[in-house]
């Protein structure tokens, strides 16, 4: 059986279609993903991360100080409360910009 010409560009117009489509639904499902549980674990890691490690240089370079400067712990225990305020806001700040992101791309696909 012989097909007309006119009939496979219409087939071929429909497939293409299909394949754009399914193409389209596969990429909004990538970028709309929702996160699992290590997801949010990782995220609680870098949230972590981001306190403790200013934290603990401010509490290094307290104790080194102490120890080269005696006179008490104050190096310590102030550089120690440094390190946790500039931990705290960089949490808060890297937190607030990826709440930013996400409010934007739920916004672009509404």
């Amino acid at each position: 059986m012989i097909d007309e010409p006119g009939n496979n560009s219409k087939k071929e117009a429909g497939l293409a279609e299909q394949v754009g489509a399914k193409a389209a639904r596969k990429l909004k499902a990538q970028r709309n993903a929702t996160p699992g549980v290590w997801s949010g674990l990782g995220l609680m890691g870098v949230v972590g991360w981001a306190v403790v490690v200013p934290t603990l240089l401010g509490a290094a370079l307290g104790l080194w100080l102490d120890r080269n400067y005696p006179g008490g712990r104050t190096w310590t225990l102030a550089l120690l409360m440094a390190g946790l305020t500039l931990g705290c806001l960089n949490a808060w700040h890297w937190v607030s910009k990826e709440d930013q992101a996400i409010r934007e791309a739920q916004e672009d696909d509404a």
